[in-house]
């Protein structure tokens, strides 16, 4: 009789242990699925951000020059300043 009481309170102790041991899983599973889940679509996200940066370089690529641009824009300014002066303007 008396292994008969071991013998059930051990498999209640296993009982409650795989039970608590499948709730955990259950939550770690519950927190995790929706982590993966926002990672994947930020992943997307990413690369359509990366292809609008690569896009915007192609299109502000000219946009180096400028001070090249505006340099010459003012030695022109500068030669028609001459200009007028010389003749008298």
């Amino acid at each position: 009789m008396t292994a008969l009481v071991f013998a059930e309170a051990s498999t209640a102790g296993w009982v409650i242990g795989w039970s608590v041991g499948i709730v955990v899983v259950l939550v770690v599973v519950a927190l995790v699925v929706p982590i993966l889940l926002l990672a994947q679509r930020i992943g997307g996200q990413a690369s359509e951000i990366n292809a609008s940066l690569e896009e915007s370089v192609d299109h502000t690529a000219a946009l180096g020059e400028l001070n090249a641009t505006i340099e010459a824009a003012e030695a022109i300014v500068a030669g028609l300043a001459r200009g007028r002066n010389r003749l008298g303007g």
